[in-house]
Parts: C-alpha cells; sequence; structure tokens
C-alpha cells in the first residue's frame, strides 16, 4: 500500500499508481528474496525507473500524435479540420475515373492508343506520330476524338 501511495503522488493518479505496481510485482515475480539484498529499496528502484520509462514513453506518443495532427490538420479558429477530401468526395471520385476508364475503351483501339501515349506517357504529338509512322494531324484529330468522346461522359 506504501508503493501505491508514493508512485500516486507522483504520478497524480492512484488508477495509474496501481497500475505500476502491479507491473513492478509482474517484473519481480521471477526473482528469488535472496537474490536482493534490499528488497523494499529495490521496489521503490525498480518502479521509480519504471514510471520514468512510462512517462518518457508517453511524452514520445504524445510529440509523435502532435507531429502527425500538424502535418494531417489545419486549425481553422481552434478547431482541427481534416486536409483530405471527404468520404463522398473519394467515393465520387472514384466513380467518375471508372466512367473515364469505361469511356476510354469504347474508343477504337489506335485512338485509345494514341491518347494513352500523349496524355499518360507524355509524349508530344509529333512524337506519338513518329514512334507510330502517322502524321501529326492524324494524332491531332484521334486526341480531338478521344476529348470529345470523354466530355460526354463528364458528369
Amino acid at each position: 500500500m506504501d508503493l501505491v501511495r508514493f508512485f500516486s503522488l507522483r504520478l497524480k493518479s492512484t488508477e495509474a499508481a496501481e497500475d505500476l505496481v502491479q507491473d513492478i510485482f509482474v517484473k519481480i515475480s521471477g526473482l528469488s528474496e535472496s537474490q536482493i539484498d534490499n528488497p523494499v529499496a529495490y521496489l521503490y528502484r525498480l518502479g521509480w525507473n519504471m514510471m520514468l520509462d512510462k512517462l518518457r514513453q508517453q511524452r514520445r506518443a504524445t510529440a509523435r500524435d502532435g507531429d502527425w495532427s500538424d502535418v494531417q490538420h489545419t486549425v481553422v479558429a481552434n478547431d482541427a479540420v481534416a486536409d483530405g477530401p471527404s468520404a463522398e468526395d473519394v467515393l465520387d471520385g472514384r466513380q467518375r475515373l471508372q466512367r473515364i476508364v469505361d469511356a476510354l475503351q469504347d474508343l477504337p483501339p489506335q485512338t485509345q492508343r494514341i491518347f494513352r501515349m500523349h496524355k499518360f506517357e507524355g509524349l508530344s504529338h509529333g512524337e506519338v506520330a513518329a514512334a507510330l509512322g502517322i502524321s501529326r494531324s492524324a494524332v491531332e484529330k484521334h486526341v480531338s476524338a478521344a476529348l470529345r468522346h470523354l466530355l460526354t461522359v463528364r458528369s
């Protein structure tokens, strides 16, 4: 009971002190009394070290959580606001992307290939034309047709 009172004063919490004392007894359960010269001093020293470890661990966790929160949220009028999109916006974005992918698959294979090379691989019209052995004008017409088609499924 003295250990609980001793650590309650330092931790400012009876529950935390009781947990610490229980941890102390778990830790020493495998030791025999003959291995320890001064058992009472040993209990207090062990408890003190375990308390400091727990406090350091809590301080690191609080700092880590604060750093994470600072990166993930913006504070507006003392309220944390998530920077990420809402679940509805994420779902809407996924559905729109799926409609675009489906629409691209409706295009003729040559138009799909040209559109992907230009928009996704970042090749210029001239580079696509050279790679496929067609005119630059043909590439422009395929890209334009693909964009017109995508505009019809945009909403």
